[in-house]
């Protein structure tokens, strides 16, 4: 098929998922899980040939490591792959958004107004190796009755095929009508770049990869972009700061997964704290292998405390606002909690911020104040996550300020419509003056039988 049948098929699917009902998308996630088990081995096989091949590309200097690194869908003793399964569970378990009433209201005696959840409609999903995407999109797509186009990077394309067709397999198989087109994948930039122009069939186009892949794809459409460009997530050591929790905070945010947007890439430190905390927390980022990218107060604070290592460079500017996505952090200290709130607010990328304190007062201040999608207190800048949101999976995480922000999980797949039931009524009716009466805008009680008229 074109880009535009592609793009069509998926408007028909979408148009039929409006009223297909929680068990039959529960069947399908069922038996998506079944078919991914019965083809893991041949699902794993495509991975490590993608996986060899990148690898060669790394070796080239063609494929960044961290690149690489998202790029396995196995795992250790296959625990990626379980996690994989135990996601479509968790998806099948989360409630149906679809069809929720979030506002009733009577404007006038047999005249209701009900605010119901929906589909967002088409989805667009453009993402760089972690194929898992494939299946997390799928099965959210699924849940929350919207039909998805999916576009994978080359460097995980067989294990991207792999994985759409059993998942379009299950669709077909699952015993249910579900509309068979409600899962397509594309190949090449050409047909993105044609389906970008599709605003009259695609509804949301999400991107998911570096900065470059969201910039141009925000750059490139009409369509609305759920996504974010950048993840570059601060850790400030306030001065009441625990060495223990700062410890083990900075060091999980840096080094769990350095590859991840959740990561921490800058920690700043108040400059009470620069010869006591943060000294400790250095130390440990250096046994873990962590580049540290020092201002001059933060050098002459390990300098003092006899700390030294060829790990610790000079910061430069470009340092501060930089995503590494590796074992490297920038490590500035700063004055006060308003100067750090101030460097997060030039520097950040409004993804994720966080405060190790034991002041509540301060931890507020900074929560209130920083202007990013998460802020934490005394937590790692990774719970930043969809899974560990209780979401079940998550179609990325949105620094935009619109319907979804944040790790999105099925609300970032829904919008919503209004419903008006009438007797004939007309605009016109109401008013001021002769024949005209006025509006009773009464809230209606949402219990059950307000919710079971708009159940699927």
């Amino acid at each position: 098929m074109t880009a535009e049948q592609v793009a069509r098929s998926a408007r028909e699917a979408s148009n039929m998922l409006q009223t297909v009902g929680s068990a039959q998308k529960s069947a399908v996630l069922r038996r998506i899980k079944q078919v991914l088990s019965e083809r893991r081995d041949a699902i794993i096989a495509a991975n490590r040939v993608d996986k060899e091949a990148a690898q060669k590309e790394v070796e080239a200097g063609r494929l960044s490591a961290s690149l690489f690194k998202r790029l396995d869908i196995e795992g250790t003793d296959g625990e990626k792959f379980a996690t994989l399964l135990q996601g479509v569970d968790d998806v099948d378990r989360i409630a149906d958004p679809v069809g929720q009433v979030t506002l009733a209201r009577k404007l006038d005696d047999g005249l209701d107004l009900f605010r119901v959840v929906c589909p967002v409609g088409v989805c667009l999903v453009i993402f760089e190796a972690r194929p898992e995407v494939v299946v997390n999109i799928a099965c959210l797509a699924i849940k929350s009755g919207n039909a998805a186009i999916l576009k994978g990077g080359k460097e995980a394309q067989r294990t991207n095929r792999e994985l759409a067709d059993a998942i379009q397999h299950a669709i077909r198989t699952a015993g249910t009508d579900f509309p068979e087109n409600s899962v397509q994948m594309v190949q090449t930039r050409d047909e993105i770049s044609e389906l970008l122009d599709l605003d009259r069939y695609v509804d949301i186009v999400i991107p998911r990869g570096s900065n470059s892949l969201v910039r141009h794809i925000q750059n490139s459409t009409r369509i609305p972009v759920l996504g974010h460009a950048d993840g570059i997530c601060s850790t400030f050591l306030d001065a009441s700061a625990d060495v223990t929790k700062a410890v083990h905070t900075v060091v999980d945010a840096k080094t769990h997964y350095p590859a991840a947007c959740n990561a921490t890439e800058t920690l700043l430190v108040h400059e009470s704290v620069a010869s006591s905390v943060f000294v400790p927390v250095a130390q440990a980022l250096l046994s873990a292998g962590v580049r540290i990218h020092a201002d001059e107060r933060a050098r002459a604070a390990l300098d003092a405390a006899g700390v030294t290592d060829p790990l610790v460079t000079p910061a430069t500017d470009a340092d501060f606002g930089h995503e590494y996505t590796d074992l490297d952090i920038a490590v500035r200290v700063v004055d006060s909690l308003d100067a750090a709130i101030d460097h997060i607010n030039a520097h950040g990328s409004k993804h994720t911020d966080a405060i190790i304190t034991e002041s509540r007062d301060n931890a507020l201040w900074f929560m209130r104040r920083v202007d990013a999608a998460g802020v934490y207190w005394n937590a790692s800048t990774r719970f930043a996550d969809g899974f560990r949101y209780g979401f079940g999976a998550e179609i990325g995480v949105s620094t935009n300020k619109t319907h979804a922000r944040g790790p999105a999980g099925l609300e970032g797949l829904t919008i919503y419509k209004y419903y008006l039931f009438g007797r004939g009524q007309a605009a016109g009716d109401f008013g001021v003056g002769s024949g005209k009466h006025a509006f009773l805008h009464k809230d209606i009680k949402l219990d059950d039988d307000v919710r079971s008229q708009f159940a699927l």
